[in-house]
């Protein structure tokens, strides 16, 4: 057929048995950690505990200070020099730091108290889960699946799931800062299969970018992009329990 003479862009081949057979059942599912199943606190909690830690809490106390900090990092976060610094950030906790600062710097509440904000950025319990995800990961264990984390993240994410009492319903973690790899490198998704002892045609991505997420297909992945939004109650994850029943 004409379809075939052309190439699809992929990481994967194959069979012409695996083309024919029926799709199979998910056995594993990976999940992104940040904006899907993790969430950081919010902007007025961190800038609190920032003033505190900084000894600046009678800034906060002026009206209107955290809506004109927001604009701040949102306009120094536009700056051509602040993007550049964006690019591979979560390769290296060096690295994501120095972005994190540069960005700052720019930001008046903020100048001179970055290590503070780093610190309490990355705090144990500065992540915290949706409401629906410890229900979803329990049960999709209670289904006999795997459960594996592919995520562009510049620390160790799992004193988060472990502050959380999450880390034991998570069987893998892939993490852009030890792997040395971003999204959509197929060789996170890949990794991550691997590890956890399944198939990728038989694992299921849930993620909320459709380039870095939805990469997965490439590697013959299913894909589950949730809408990019920063979410204040349940993220939507209660419906990746019916995608793998519909299995």
């Amino acid at each position: 057929m004409i379809h075939a003479l052309f190439e699809t862009p992929s990481a994967y081949r194959p069979t012409a048995a695996e083309m024919a057979a029926p799709v199979p059942p998910v056995e594993a599912v990976l999940f992104d950690f940040s904006n899907t199943i993790f969430q950081m606190i919010d902007l007025e909690t961190w800038l609190g505990r920032v003033a505190v830690a900084g000894c600046r809490t009678d800034v906060l106390k002026e009206p209107g200070a955290v809506a004109g900090i927001a604009r701040q990092l949102r306009d120094a976060f536009r700056l051509p020099a602040i993007v550049a610094l964006q690019e591979g950030r979560d390769l290296s906790s060096d690295r994501h730091r120095r972005a994190m600062r540069g960005w700052w710097g720019h930001v008046d509440f903020l100048r001179g108290v970055e290590d503070t904000a780093y610190r309490e950025l990355t705090a144990p319990d500065a992540w915290l889960p949706y409401t629906d995800a410890e229900t979803t990961l329990r049960a999709l264990r209670a289904r006999g699946l795997r459960i594996g984390i592919v995520s562009d993240f510049a620390w160790d994410l799992r004193v988060h799931l472990a502050r959380a009492g999450l880390e034991d319903l998570i069987d893998g973690c892939v993490i852009s800062c030890e792997v040395g790899r971003e999204k959509p490198d197929p060789q996170m998704f890949l990794k991550a299969c691997a590890d956890l002892g399944a198939e990728p045609r038989a694992t299921l991505m849930v993620g909320d970018n459709p380039v870095r997420d939805g990469g997965a297909a490439a590697c013959g992945m299913r894909a589950y992009i949730l809408p990019a939004e920063q979410r204040t109650g349940d993220r939507g994850l209660t419906e990746v329990l019916r995608l793998v029943a519909s299995d």
